[in-house]
């Protein structure tokens, strides 16, 4: 059976484009909910205006459905609470120099 942490690894595969890390480390995604044999991941964006917002949206589906088990992935975009700089890992903190 599927779990968090399976959805999880495989987002650890998308990479921000702009920044070189992965959007689990930069602190993108907020939520993963599994039922059954679908994946929704609500997540968010560095900033609402974000222009790779459709390619970090196709890249986290694409990745969550090879996840075996998975045969329907969802991601949404929300903005509520704001992106900051503070829900990022360590890792990514110290490979940005912040």
């Amino acid at each position: 059976m599927v779990n968090k942490e399976d959805v999880m690894k495989a987002l650890k595969k998308v990479i921000d484009p702009e920044l070189g890390i992965n959007i689990v480390d930069l602190g993108l995604v907020y939520a993963v909910y599994i039922k059954n044999d679908m994946a929704e991941v609500k997540m968010t964006l560095t900033s609402p205006g974000c222009p790779i917002a459709p390619q970090l949206m196709s890249e986290s589906e694409a990745a969550i459905m090879k996840i075996k088990g998975i045969k329907k992935a969802k991601v949404e975009f929300i903005f509520d609470p704001p992106w900051t700089p503070k829900k990022m890992s360590d890792q990514a903190r110290m490979e940005l120099g912040i």
